[in-house]
């Protein structure tokens, strides 16, 4: 394949992929705006009609924000890093800074993260300074905002450093095939990410503490007996720091798998109704859904890297991105770029996946918990978050991870005794 043809197939496809996903966002706003004004049936006892109109409001607030993020982060800059030779400017000016060498590809590698997140700010701080706050969910203050950023900086440099030192010492010693010792290489920081974060670099952000004693710890311990699960232990984070929206996860692998609690969820909640929503989230864990995960983005891993392998001896592909020569940081972050444009027609699977796995999780939660109270828990969760209780169907099945809030509750209102 030509540089030519290869860069017209990559247009193609990015200009298809802008206008798929700005006609489904304008479907959404008509959509939710359209039905503003009537609550769903199902949902009458549980929401008034002034939290409704709030969440349609904030659901067309963001989807406005993500349309303009879309043609600007996934239109202008995809092609001015990529076809426009964005990327090879990069490099050429860490060539000229730093000369042949590692430290020239680690350079050309943060630098495109920086200059992309750096135009991504001004959407990030919109988001919530604006529309956050807009609808009351915002608690984060400018100073916590750029030590986030500052936090998050940092610690990709220490944490992507000596894998992406790795992946470049491999391509120079381990022949045609470095690929494959990269993928190995990246399960490896990958598990080790997974067991570390809960213990080291969650704390770096927010504050965990022991759930008290009291009858929602006896509650939750009873659950947990009850489905098997080891846990390390019972947290409660201080997620009203930066938002009002509550939640509730387990995180962690093996011995240091921990159940955490957003302070919001516990507030908003009934005991029984955390008790409900907990089980929903060990319905994962039971089903293997994690393995199973791990295992998809496994498997995904090794297929990108084996394209990377072969692109990287494809001097069409070095030429498309502007490179007079292939270098393997250049190449990684090209490629990291152009992929996602390819893979966007397989999004409606990915959603269709993870809503069935919702499916078996709030069926395990039926089977342990109170189904009713899991439908009420649910309820204030849409309430409190502001989420949308009328998406556009269509929407709905390309980007949803759950399912359409009154799918759910049905299903939910039939496992009712």
């Amino acid at each position: 394949m030509s540089s030519a043809t290869f860069s017209a197939v990559f247009a193609a496809f990015v200009l298809a992929a802008l206008a798929w996903r700005t006609w489904l966002g304008l479907r959404q706003m008509s959509h939710v705006a359209s039905h503003r004004d009537s609550v769903p049936a199902d949902f009458a006892a549980y929401i008034p009609i002034e939290a409704h109109r709030k969440a349609a409001d904030y659901t067309r607030d963001k989807q406005r924000v993500a349309l303009v993020e879309t043609l600007v982060i996934d239109g202008a800059l995809l092609f001015f890093l990529t076809l426009g030779g964005g990327v090879a400017m990069i490099d050429a000016w860490s060539h000229a800074r730093l000369g042949d060498g590692y430290l020239r590809d680690l350079a050309t590698v943060f630098a495109v993260m920086i200059f992309s997140g750096v135009l991504a700010l001004p959407f990030d701080a919109w988001r919530t300074f604006v529309i956050e706050s807009r609808h009351g969910f915002n608690r984060t203050t400018p100073a916590v905002f750029i030590v986030d950023l500052l936090k998050g900086a940092l610690l990709a440099v220490a944490l992507g450093t000596p894998l992406l030192l790795a992946v470049f010492w491999l391509v120079d010693a381990a022949g045609p095939y470095w690929w494959l010792y990269a993928w190995i290489a990246w399960i490896a920081f990958t598990l080790a990410l997974v067991m570390v974060y809960p213990r080291w670099i969650a704390p770096l952000f927010n504050r965990f503490t022991p759930l008290e004693e009291g009858d929602l710890r006896r509650r939750i311990e009873a659950l947990i007996e009850r489905c098997g699960f080891h846990a390390k232990g019972l947290f409660v984070m201080d997620g009203s720091r930066r938002s009002s929206h509550g939640n509730a996860y387990f995180t962690g692998f093996g011995a240091e798998k921990r159940i955490v609690f957003f302070d919001t969820l516990i507030e908003r909640l009934t005991p029984s109704e955390i008790e409900a929503v907990l089980a929903h989230e060990l319905g994962h864990f039971a089903k293997g859904h994690i393995p199973r995960l791990l295992a998809v983005r496994f498997a995904l891993a090794l297929l990108m890297l084996a394209i990377l392998g072969w692109l990287y001896r494809e001097p069409a592909f070095h030429q498309a991105l502007g490179l007079p020569e292939p270098r393997i940081g250049a190449a990684l972050v090209g490629f990291a770029l152009i992929i996602p444009v390819f893979t966007f027609p397989f999004q409606p699977l990915a959603s269709l996946i993870a809503r069935r796995q919702e499916f078996e999780a709030d069926a395990f939660a039926v089977e342990h918990a109170s189904a009713a109270d899991l439908t009420s828990a649910l309820a204030k969760l849409y309430r409190d978050n502001a989420a949308t209780l009328t998406p556009d169907p269509l929407h709905s099945l390309v980007y949803d991870s759950h399912p359409p809030a009154a799918l759910r509750i049905d299903h939910l209102k039939r496992a009712v005794p």
